[in-house]
């Protein structure tokens, strides 16, 4: 039998493992010589499925979703009736689908597209994420996938895939990674006259002097959706918890419970921010979770939780888990500036490190502390655990994960204590600074060893790539300021 965490695919047999990944260059000579393609795989159909087939007959709608290398949520649409067929073949996608920038376009430096010849891989379900879509407006079923070569290796430019590997080289030193998001989103007005500034729910004229922090008021005016995110995330077996109304009018957070595997944790959080944008459609209102829409009111951000547990339970809890946890911190600080573009990955999410604004700008950690970006919160000894909060709510959760575990790693091998933790105000501290540029950040992702370890060296050309046509593009754009004032 085979497991490929990878996939999710538990006890489905498929042909002897093969190497990890796939490689440009394998790519480039299928593409210079005529490679007579492998026999497609089939696969047999898990009686759940069956069981899911036969109690929706009359299922419309079968949406199959790939998160791209920005963690967008590509796909396509099929007939309810495909959905045994998905299971058993596949589905086939373009490994160009994660060469694409975040307008959709190809970057053709990823070496992906034409140069490749364009070719196809095979997409696979991730078990357990076969569910309703309860936005719908006819009856639509989702799954996830996950991509692979026609042959079943995994294709490692697949942000998904990545994170299995890393997962995978914790596993084999006996850890399992164990992590939670928390989402921040605003809740805007359907937009008006076109280039106009959104407006967020319960905007005031008093405009960013307004707060109503966890206002149970905000919670109960959309008592409607907040119940259909919760009721939906359940239904959809994503691990929804606590609703809050945050800091600012029309923003609100969602924090999804612990898991035990980090993975499906990630999926949670890309398949959250889909159920949220789509009930609020659903509803009239548009779901943001762009990382700064607005300059004067705070921006939105995902935090992670992540632990590590061995075969004694927590590594950080007791009093030499309180060391592991100071070697994991030390790790995390010091690959913090190179893995900053996995945790901001948009041009705009670099506007959100601002002072003040409870988002950080400092390499720095602290225990319960909300100005740093590692924050140790007050939990018993088995719960102690790293909360990560450098990354804005549009960023890729795989490649968050990633930078996450990658620098826990390497703090646990190296075994070096980290500076003292801030107490009170991290923005008022003589530190070394996050940078605020994004050209920086992918200069440093770019030239760093350790991340193109972390990610795979497919996936770190890939993304580099990407990150500099969408600086490139925005650089070129003249800002409507910019005419006011010198035209």
């Amino acid at each position: 039998m085979y497991v490929d965490t990878a996939l999710g695919l538990v006890n489905r047999p498929l042909p002897k493992r093969l190497k990890f990944g796939y490689g440009f260059e394998r790519l480039k000579s299928e593409a210079r010589t005529m490679t007579i393609p492998p026999e497609p795989l089939s696969l047999p159909v898990p009686e759940a499925v069956r069981a899911f087939a036969a109690e929706h007959r009359d299922l419309d709608t079968l949406e199959v979703i790939v998160p791209d290398t920005n963690g967008i949520l590509r796909g396509k649409w099929l007939p309810g009736a495909a959905l045994e067929k998905v299971y058993a073949n596949g589905v086939a996608f373009p490994y160009s689908l994660f060469g694409l920038d975040v307008w959709g376009r190809e970057v053709e430096e990823t070496g992906l597209h034409i140069e490749s010849g364009d070719k196809d891989g095979v997409c696979w379900p991730v078990d357990d994420t076969l569910t309703l879509v309860p936005f719908a407006e006819r009856k639509t079923a989702q799954l996830l996938l996950s991509m692979t070569t026609p042959d079943g290796a995994s294709f490692p430019v697949d942000p998904r895939v990545s994170l299995a590997r890393m997962i995978d080289r914790l596993a084999d030193k006996g850890l399992t990674a164990n992590a939670a998001f928390e989402l921040e989103f605003y809740l805007l007005e359907k937009a008006g006259k076109a280039g106009a500034p959104p407006k967020p729910v319960f905007a005031s004229p008093r405009g960013p002097e307004r707060q109503n922090m966890y206002a149970l008021s905000e919670l109960e005016a959309l008592m409607p959706l907040i119940d259909d995110i919760r009721r939906g995330a359940e239904a959809q077996g994503i691990a929804a918890d606590a609703a809050v109304s945050e800091a600012a009018p029309g923003q609100f957070e969602v924090n999804l419970h612990y898991r035990a595997d980090a993975l499906r944790a990630a999926d949670d959080a890309a398949l959250l921010r889909r159920l949220v944008i789509g009930l609020a459609r659903k509803r009239g209102l548009i779901a943001s979770f762009m990382a700064k829409p607005f300059v004067d009111w705070p921006g939105n951000g995902m935090h992670v939780h992540v632990s590590l547990t061995g075969k004694d339970g927590n590594i950080f809890a007791g009093k030499e888990g309180e060391g592991r946890l100071g070697h994991a911190v030390s790790g995390l600080l010091d690959t913090m500036p190179e893995a900053l573009v996995l945790f901001i990955s948009t041009f705009n999410g670099f506007r959100r490190l601002q002072p003040g604004s409870y988002a950080p700008t400092s390499v720095c950690w602290g225990y319960d502390n909300r100005s740093v970006a590692l924050r140790i919160p007050t939990a018993s000894e088995q719960a102690r655990r790293v909360e990560h909060r450098i990354a804005g709510a549009d960023a890729n959760p795989y490649l968050v994960l990633i930078g996450v575990l990658a620098g826990m790693m390497r703090g646990l091998e190296r075994k070096a204590d980290p500076p003292p933790p801030v107490v009170g105000n991290a923005y008022n501290g003589d530190m070394a600074t996050l940078s605020p540029w994004m050209d920086e950040a992918i200069e440093a992702f770019e030239r760093s060893e350790a991340m193109r370890d972390a990610v795979g060296p497919e996936l770190h050309k890939v993304l580099s790539a990407i990150k500099h046509v969408e600086l490139t593009a925005f650089g070129r754009e003249i800002s409507g300021l910019e005419r006011e004032t010198y035209l």
